[in-house]
């Protein structure tokens, strides 16, 4: 069963997604689950708030656009009884890996967007 009900807002670095008659916990984690099945490292800030992230920091400066690195980070509101809000937020602009790192972010975003709508 599909919890997704629409796509709220998509901007450059922000997607914001609807969900119908699932809780804070519950949604946490689905996507924990499902992130870390696509390689991420999913660690939970505090009460509906994530950050994922995949790939090295340190790898992508030194070596750019041949090296994998994507963080991003997840907010939830519950914005009415059975309604949820979900925020995923670029959090790296790919700039270290140049032209093409930043377009990596961009794909990986739409990608996530995707991922994001199959909940």
């Amino acid at each position: 069963m599909t919890l997704f009900v629409k796509n709220l807002q998509t901007v450059d670095g922000l997607i914001s997604n609807l969900y119908k008659d699932v809780s804070i916990e519950e949604m946490t984690k689905k996507v924990t689950e499902l992130m870390e099945q696509q390689g991420y490292q999913v660690t939970n800030d505090q009460f509906g708030n994530l950050i994922l992230e995949k790939g090295s920091r340190i790898k992508r400066l030194l070596l750019g656009a041949f090296a994998t690195y994507f963080k991003f980070s997840v907010t939830m509101s519950q914005s009415t009884e059975n309604e949820l809000t979900v925020n995923i937020f670029q959090q790296s602009s790919g700039m270290s890996g140049g032209l093409i790192g930043m377009n990596q972010i961009k794909t990986e975003l739409a990608r996530l967007n995707f991922l994001f709508s199959n909940i």
